[in-house]
């Protein structure tokens, strides 16, 4: 792998999360002059009449195999988002962010009930740690859970539910078809239950309009192929590192733009939530392998 490949890869990583975290505060915005279900529907089929453009070499694979997988990724992922921007109804975008990225630590519980394997020393961790960060962000000082959340939190077990039967899908199946089908599961799902619960939007801003675009174009499109290209050439160490950023750039958007306050004590939960994230997605290796460069160097000068 070239310096320049990594170095690309890497700087798509990090334009997705960036991306990313700036998406918290449009649809937040977006919430202001359309309904939850309406943006959802908008999203995913936009996202899925899109992919295609990119991917269309992989529809001649199309058959029933990958649609029972796509339909029920698609089913959890539309799930996982409703609950989040729910949430977000009820809560900042920065909270949002970071109680979404708590799937981080909620996935190897979830694989050791999938496949036995029992979470490390590490992933014990970064549960205790986000446990208390998840708690500082979360719990008022009656030590009381917002909706919204509970909402969030519920979200982020569902993406990790996602992660989990993901990990099951691809398994010699392609990622872009799979990743066509669950979009088109998601948008149909959210249109079908708009077009009953909610009613149609009218009048909606030119600037709505365009939020809306950038969510299905880039938030959503545009990031998929950034993470898959991005991961192609950054070590998995790395790349998980990166992809945290996305809490980070998500409460960082909510304060620039969304006037959201940072307390003590919600930095505080910042930070320990994400160090958890840095710790289940890394297990310090890093660490490591400055410390076993140092013993090298000690040798070395000796």
């Amino acid at each position: 792998m070239t310096d320049n490949k990594k170095n690309l890869g890497r700087a798509a990583l990090f334009l997705a999360t960036l991306i990313w975290g700036i998406s918290f505060v449009l649809m937040d915005l977006a919430l202001n002059n359309i309904t939850t279900l309406y943006i959802l529907a908008f999203r995913f089929l936009g996202a899925a009449v899109i992919l295609p453009i990119a991917g269309f070499r992989e529809l001649k694979k199309l058959s029933w195999r990958y649609v029972g997988a796509g339909a029920l990724m698609g089913v959890v992922l539309f799930t996982a988002y409703a609950f989040q921007t729910y949430g977000l109804m009820r809560t900042t975008p920065g909270k949002n962010a970071f109680l979404t990225a708590a799937y981080c630590i909620i996935v190897p519980f979830l694989y050791w009930l999938v496949n036995k394997k029992r979470p490390d020393r590490y992933n014990i961790m970064a549960a205790v740690i986000g446990l208390g960060g998840v708690g500082l962000i979360s719990l008022n000082d009656n030590f009381q859970l917002g909706v919204g959340d509970a909402l969030t939190l519920v979200c982020g077990f569902f993406f990790a539910v996602h992660i989990i039967v993901t990990s099951k899908a691809v398994d010699n199946r392609s990622p872009v078809l799979l990743t066509m089908l669950q979009f088109a599961v998601a948008g149909i799902i959210a249109g079908v239950l708009a077009l009953i619960f909610e009613p149609v939007p009218q009048n909606i801003p030119p600037a709505t309009i365009w939020n809306l675009v950038f969510m299905a174009v880039a938030s959503t499109a545009l990031c998929i192929y950034l993470q898959v290209y991005g991961q192609k050439h950054t070590p998995p160490a790395q790349a998980s590192v990166i992809m945290t950023f996305e809490a980070v750039f998500g409460a960082a958007a909510s304060i620039v733009f969304c006037g959201e306050v940072l307390s003590l004590k919600l930095g505080l939960g910042f930070l320990l939530s994400f160090a958890a994230f840095i710790i289940s997605e890394t297990k310090l290796e890093f660490l490591k392998k400055r410390s076993r460069l140092s013993e090298n160097n000690d040798v070395y000068r000796v």
